[in-house]
């Protein structure tokens, strides 16, 4: 077998948590999980209890979580309570993607990882099942010309997210609740599809709406439940080296109606296009203004599918450690 040197590299750089190490000798259930949402996603102390309950539901899965940060030139994986507290409280925590992780080894201090850095990590890991929320993709305006605030013509953004590249170049399992709301989702299943990754909905013909349990979009490939997920997921790591995106329909109950979503995030979408907000600034700005654009309904259903996500990947995680 060629081992990548760079991958060496990476192992080097990993603090795996006792537990985690130990169940992954031993063949156990490993679920990784993000930390953008504690440093960036949400206000403390919520970051701290949706972070508890990703990986308490998780263990009740019957896996062990692993919880993905950087912390003064090493790759934590896995972290303990005062740290997930640490992470949740301190300022000026680094958001780090794969173009970024380099920097934040160097620069010392925290950062939180993204979809693309913990599906890297997790890889170099050996852990072949991760959750989030929902993953970054084509952003509107990437591919056309579009009319600026001031009804001049503005070329193509290209602003598409270096999730989609993760996905199509490292063999990890990623459940969530489909692609965030605020995209271009035809356009990132486009890429996605170009690129060689299924996405697979899950008891479901139709692709999740993030808040929502539907999009109004046919999904590109469906199975009935999670033990056909389970299926095709090892199927696939097995002959083929891109991910697999498994989409999980936000629990009934918490959803925000697909209608309310989409008048939300238009108006939301709308506003930081007139206020001149974009890059890597605009998404956390409009999930903000929603919120309060839906009275905090939309976070009721971000923070549900987050823990249900985590749950899945759990289940997930077992099946697939069963072989």
């Amino acid at each position: 077998m060629i081992v990548d040197p760079r991958l060496s590299a990476l192992r080097a750089r990993l603090d795996v948590a006792p537990e985690v190490a130990e169940a992954l000798a031993a063949g156990r259930p490993v679920v990784a999980l993000e930390s953008t949402l504690i440093s960036h996603g949400l206000p403390h102390p919520q970051n701290v209890e949706v972070a508890a309950a990703s990986e308490a539901a998780v263990r009740e899965s019957g896996a062990v979580p692993a919880t993905v940060a950087v912390r003064d030139g090493r790759i934590l994986v896995g972290l303990e309570a005062a740290a997930l507290e640490a992470l949740a409280t301190t300022e000026g925590v680094r958001k780090v993607a794969r173009p970024t992780l380099a920097g934040a080894l160097a620069s010392g201090g925290w950062g939180a990882t993204t979809v693309s850095a913990t599906m890297l990590v997790a890889h170099a890991a050996g852990i072949r099942t991760f959750a989030t929320g929902g993953i970054g993709g084509v952003h509107p305006g990437a591919f056309e010309p579009s009319a600026g605030p001031d009804g001049r013509p503005r070329p193509p953004s290209l602003d598409v997210s270096v999730d989609l590249e993760e996905l199509a170049r490292t063999p990890v399992v990623v459940v969530c609740a489909g692609p965030k709301a605020i995209l271009d989702v035809p356009a990132t299943l486009e890429v996605l599809e170009t690129r060689g990754v299924p996405v697979v909905a899950v008891g479901t013909d139709e692709l999740p709406g993030f808040f929502s349990r539907r999009s109004g979009i046919a999904a590109p490939q469906s199975v009935p439940d999670e033990a056909a997920a389970a299926a095709l997921a090892a199927a696939h790591l097995a002959l083929v080296g891109s991910g697999v995106l498994l989409c999980i329909p936000v629990p009934a109950a918490d959803e925000l109606p697909r209608n309310e979503a989409v008048a939300a995030i238009a108006r939301a979408t709308g506003e930081a296009e007139a206020a001149g907000i974009h890059g890597p600034a605009l998404t956390p700005w409009v999930l903000r203004r929603v919120a309060d654009l839906t009275d905090g309904r939309s976070i009721r259903a971000n923070t549900s599918l987050i823990v249900n996500d985590a749950r899945v990947a759990g289940r997930l995680a077992a099946a697939l450690a069963r072989g």
